[in-house]
């Protein structure tokens, strides 16, 4: 079924080396992604492939999508992200950003997550050009994952606005290269209150943001509590139900001082079943209908902002769907599943209307980790994977 015009051995030894590359990039979310963008670039560049750049609004960062194949007509997206999370404070053996072999694992930064998708994808490109392809392969390269999935929105809308909008796409996160069909959908906001500071004597003269924020927390405790007790459930996640989190608060300055700001961050991620809009729209009418109006009957300068930082739909594709049924095909695997982590799949899903699917190799246990590896087999099973894709598209 191959169409691997090279032997696996090779294409392995050519993926080590492009993800090689790919690591010593330090592309942490804060960081431009340009550097590596421009190497991907030159190498599509060597087999004839050109590629587009899709900016943000800073210029710092992009896109990249390249197609190989008949732009005319619908075939397949291989979607991967850039960006990877910090190593500040890990205790790392090696350079994170130095791909290391031992013992038959590949240790640094985004190995795992997610440059070895990355990696394999590009080891089959001399496949892809040495073939006529009957459908198009296109490489959807993102920045910002990380951080909510913010670079693919641009690229989705490219790719959904084709005359042939594509009929498939996997999204290699790390899943051992099991196939996956859901993942919960995800928002996230910071909640600043604001109230009016004075001595700690005469604290009813003043208004507490600390004490507003911590009933906006307990709101946000409740609500948990009951999505755990009574919520939906998919017992095909990991946990089966909603959940509601917040993860870091501050506010105040001295025990004295009745504190005059406040803020916090928290998510709430969602099965299926659930609507996430509607469960944030519970959290922040509690605040503005309930706690404000007597915040500021004491001080009219009092507020409560919500600043949405992220939000990404879930993915729930149907495990008959004809895209899960080539992802199966394509891995050799009969089963299937669904993540509590997101992903860009449920944007292409969603926002751009193509059916997608989560698949690319290394463990997710060990993203985000330090020491984080893919393991040699796993990259070699991803190449396989695309090889298997080629020969699909050659064929229509």
């Amino acid at each position: 079924m191959s169409t691997i015009l090279m032997p696996p051995e090779a294409v392995l030894a050519d993926a080590k080396a492009i993800l090689a590359a790919l690591v010593g990039f330090d592309t942490t979310s804060r960081n431009s992604n340009l550097a590596l963008v421009e190497w991907v670039e030159a190498y599509l560049g060597r087999f004839g492939v050109s590629s587009q750049r899709i900016y943000d609004e800073t210029g710092q960062k992009a896109n990249l999508l390249a197609t190989i194949g008949p732009a005319a007509a619908p075939g397949y997206v291989l979607s991967g992200h850039t960006d990877v999370v910090p190593v500040d404070g890990q205790d790392w053996h090696s350079d994170p950003f130095t791909l290391t072999e031992r013992d038959g694992r590949l240790y640094g930064r985004g190995s795992c997550d997610m440059k070895g998708f990355l990696a394999a994808c590009l080891a089959q490109v001399p496949a892809m050009v040495a073939v006529p392809l009957a459908r198009p392969i296109h490489l959807a390269f993102s920045y910002d994952e990380e951080v909510g999935c913010i670079g693919v929105r641009t690229m989705i809308a490219e790719l959904a606005a084709r005359d042939a909008k594509p009929i498939a796409c996997f999204v290699g996160e790390p899943t051992s290269m099991n196939v996956v069909v859901g993942h919960k959908g995800k928002r996230s906001q910071r909640v600043v209150v604001t109230g009016r500071a004075c001595h700690s004597s005469l604290a009813p003269k003043g208004v507490n943001a600390v004490h507003a924020a911590s009933r906006i927390v307990a709101k946000i405790a409740d609500l948990a509590d009951e999505l755990a007790a009574k919520g939906p459930r998919d017992s095909m996640f990991d946990v089966a139900h909603s959940t509601a989190h917040v993860g870091a608060i501050k506010g105040g300055t001295a025990l004295n001082i009745v504190s005059d700001h406040a803020e916090f961050i928290y998510e709430i991620r969602v099965v299926g079943a659930d609507d996430v809009d509607a469960l944030v729209s519970r959290i922040e009418t509690y605040a503005r209908e309930t706690l404000l109006p007597a915040m500021r009957a004491v001080a009219p300068e009092a507020d409560i902002v919500f600043e949405d930082l992220s939000e990404f739909p879930g993915l729930d594709i149907v495990p008959d769907h004809e895209a899960v049924t080539l992802a199966k095909k394509l891995a050799g695997k009969n089963g299937h599943s669904k993540v509590a982590y997101g992903t860009e799949a449920g944007l292409f899903m969603v926002r751009g209307g193509i059916p997608s699917v989560i698949i690319g190799p290394g463990d997710i246990e060990q993203a985000h980790k330090p020491n984080e590896y893919l393991a040699v087999s796993e990259l070699a099973a991803a190449c396989a994977f695309v090889g298997k894709l080629v020969a699909i598209a050659r064929t229509g």
